[in-house]
């Protein structure tokens, strides 16, 4: 095993861990916590005010929340927001920098990247999804520069939206096996996983669950009402069923007893972590070739990769799922999803990272 380190990682600013507001990233951030943690590391999260993580020295961070880059243009400024956690968070890094061996940045914000020549302790940048603004690309390609090996990401898809040249440690991502039980029995219905916001696609998910009549479970964050009540009217006779923002426990009690999970992306998703939850418990997925889940679904093995904004395709899709055996689908995840593998990974990086010249 390599040496035992003291990280610090640095979170998501746009809510408290726990909350849901950070997508996929937070469960990332779990995970990988539980995993190095497993290995010996010594871990300790700076989080906006109000996170839940009992797997490690948690900091609370007061401030205001950060706007999410999705949710914003392309062409959008960067912007200093009065009493920003994000910037108390990187504050309290700096003061305590000399603690730890390595600093972990979680934040898709340009700041960390800007701030990162001023610290004496080097930095790790997982940059959670693909290039939406023009601000990050500068930040991330001046930090490739730089500090050459730092950057990290999920997936060569979400890589390949960034501009050409960088170097990037792909990393993938994991779920904890033992929390997913296994179902080879199930209902009829569906699942959707995933934030309730427009770039999730989840109106496609309605559509078909209305043409094939097949009940739909609706889990996740509701970011934007406006949005929902919108799928609501347009879909009136869609057999849907919004159970809210639950934890691992409820979700794959849910997920595991369906036939099939749905996944339907209008944006280059980066990884997809609910692809990987719904495998783990047996449960093929349908869903667009398009981002991550394009490098995560075994097409024909453990589900279905479709044309992108294709409902047809989709229904398609949904009447096969019987075609696929899900003894696989928890095989794929146990074998490259493993809490073990991203620990692993991980630290390859970091020991990577620690040995380059400052």
């Amino acid at each position: 095993m390599a040496r035992c380190l003291k990280l610090l990682f640095v979170s998501t600013p746009v809510g408290p861990l726990g909350s849901g507001l950070g997508g996929g990233v937070e469960l990332t951030i779990v995970n990988l916590v539980t995993s190095l943690t497993q290995r010996g590391h010594q871990i300790a999260i700076a989080a906006p005010k109000n996170s839940q993580l009992n797997s490690a020295q948690l900091i609370q961070i007061p401030g205001t929340l950060q706007p999410t880059a999705h949710t914003q243009e392309r062409d959008t400024p960067a912007i200093v927001i009065d009493n920003a956690v994000l910037s108390n968070q990187w504050n309290y890094a700096r003061q305590v920098q000399y603690s730890y061996d390595l600093i972990v940045n979680f934040a898709y914000d340009w700041l960390p990247f800007y701030l990162t020549p001023f610290f004496d302790v080097p930095i790790a940048h997982f940059v959670s999804m693909g290039s939406l603004s023009h601000v990050m690309n500068s930040a991330i390609t001046q930090v490739n520069a730089d500090f050459p090996g730092t950057l990290g990401a999920y997936t060569q898809t979400q890589v390949d939206t960034f501009p050409t040249g960088l170097t990037w440690q792909i990393l993938s991502s994991a779920v904890d096996l033992s929390q997913y039980d296994y179902c080879d029995t199930p209902k009829s219905e569906l699942a959707w996983l995933g934030r309730l916001s427009p770039e999730k696609g989840l109106e496609d998910a309605v559509a078909a669950a209305q043409q094939t009549q097949t009940p739909l479970k609706i889990l996740g964050k509701l970011e934007n009402q406006d949005y929902w009540d919108t799928i609501q009217r347009m879909y009136p006779d869609a057999p849907i069923d919004y159970l809210g923002f639950v934890n691992t426990q409820q979700l794959q009690a849910t997920v595991r007893n369906c036939q099939g999970l749905l996944m339907t992306p209008r944006w280059v998703e980066a990884f997809g972590n609910v692809a990987i939850e719904a495998l783990a418990c047996g449960v093929p997925v349908v869903a667009y070739r398009r981002g991550g889940p394009a490098e995560i679904i075994d097409h024909g093995k453990t589900g279905w990769l479709v044309e992108p904004d294709s409902v047809p395709d989709l229904v398609a899709g949904i009447q096969q799922l019987n075609r696929i055996d899900r003894h696989q689908c928890r095989q794929q995840a146990e074998q490259k999803y493993s809490l073990p593998a991203l620990g692993e990974r991980f630290e390859h990086w970091f020991e990577t990272i620690l040995s380059l010249p400052r």
